[in-house]
């Protein structure tokens, strides 16, 4: 890598995002050994007995590593400042393996999770940690299924329910515009309280690139949202600016 390349990555602004991040965490400290402790370490490896690898499967399957997603998602619900804030009410959609809603209710929080049932070892990983969940597919411009009730927070990490199938270079075909407007509104009306948030976190694409492209940034830029990094938060007034370090009252 040559040294300006060094440089211009040494003093990105997506390195000093992720350095406010840190000090922000490291300031208000989680402590995730406790949370640990209250697994059953015993029945997830009895879990991955049950579901082993199968060949030719996605990467999907290290998610028994309760060790290592307990991390990442104590990380992101400290940057919702989470660990800080009253009781609230989380929808997480695509829950997976369920740790982040896991590690909510450890805060204090309330949560239910949707997703699909195709995966063995997500099913067993959310019945050991008592996550409860609604099986359903998101498509394009279809509304979710009726939940009869209103969230302060809807999540969703790791983005994927957007790629509808394999374009011809095994590149995605994905949602469009139209498409995120339709789901962020149904979002909107009918799963967000007034002062609620919904925080969309995304993958980098193939090449390293950021997931916002040109329209997708000036489409959500326009229903209000914060862009940080790879994540996009937004009010459920789209004339609001919502905040990640925002405290119920």
């Amino acid at each position: 890598m040559q040294l300006s390349r060094k440089i211009e990555k040494l003093f990105s602004f997506e390195d000093v995002e992720s350095l406010w991040e840190h000090v922000c965490r490291w300031t208000h400290p989680v402590n995730t050994r406790r949370i640990l402790a209250t697994l059953d370490q015993a029945e997830f490896a009895k879990l991955r007995e049950r579901c082993p690898y199968r060949p030719n499967a996605r990467r999907i399957n290290r998610y028994e590593n309760a060790a290592y997603w307990i991390g990442v998602n104590v990380k992101r619900a400290q940057d919702l400042w989470l660990d800080r804030a009253p009781p609230l009410r989380i929808l997480d959609l695509g829950c997976g393996a369920g740790y982040f809603l896991y590690v909510c209710r450890y805060l204090g929080h309330q949560g239910l999770g949707l997703d699909t049932d195709d995966e063995p070892l997500f099913r067993g990983a959310t019945d050991l940690l008592g996550v409860r969940r609604v099986i359903s597919r998101i498509h394009p411009q279809v509304p979710l299924p009726d939940l009869r009730e209103k969230f302060d927070l809807v999540t969703a990490h790791r983005v994927c329910f957007h790629r509808i199938d394999r374009a011809a270079d095994d590149d995605w075909n994905e949602w469009k515009p139209p498409d995120w407007k339709f789901f962020i509104d149904d979002v909107r009306a009918r799963f967000l309280r007034p002062d609620g948030r919904l925080l969309l976190e995304f993958n980098p694409r193939r090449d390293g690139s950021s997931f916002f492209t040109p329209e997708l940034r000036a489409l959500f830029l326009a229903q209000g949202a914060r862009i940080f990094r790879s994540k996009a938060l937004f009010a459920a007034d789209p004339t609001q600016r919502p905040r990640f370090k925002q405290i119920k009252k």
